[in-house]
């Protein structure tokens, strides 16, 4: 493995785990409110903790990424739609797909 495939990797799970912390923030502080429903929904039909919130930290990536990409601010609405469709993952996911 190069030097580089490390940074990449250490720059990914540094990713990862700050996505995570503030998933796990939202469900704590109840901040939006979908955080902790979809948590609590998930973990009512079977999800494992560890899987929800790679499944939610995957929708905040996502609105992340998009927020960056179009140079405009976070939208709260969207993000708290896309959890509460949780598990099925917003179409934005499968960008890049369609090559």
């Amino acid at each position: 493995m190069s030097e580089h495939d490390e940074i990449d990797n250490d720059d990914e799970a540094f990713a990862e785990a700050t996505l995570t912390e503030a998933i796990e923030n939202q469900i704590e502080s109840g901040e939006p409110p979908a955080a902790k429903a979809t948590f609590n929904k998930l973990t009512l039909v079977g999800y494992e903790r560890e899987d929800i919130l790679n499944l939610m930290a995957h929708v905040l990536a996502i609105e992340i990424d998009n927020m960056l990409k179009e140079d405009r601010p976070f939208n709260g609405q969207w993000y708290e739609d896309a959890l509460r469709a949780l598990p099925e993952l917003p179409p934005e996911a499968d960008q890049g797909d369609d090559a």
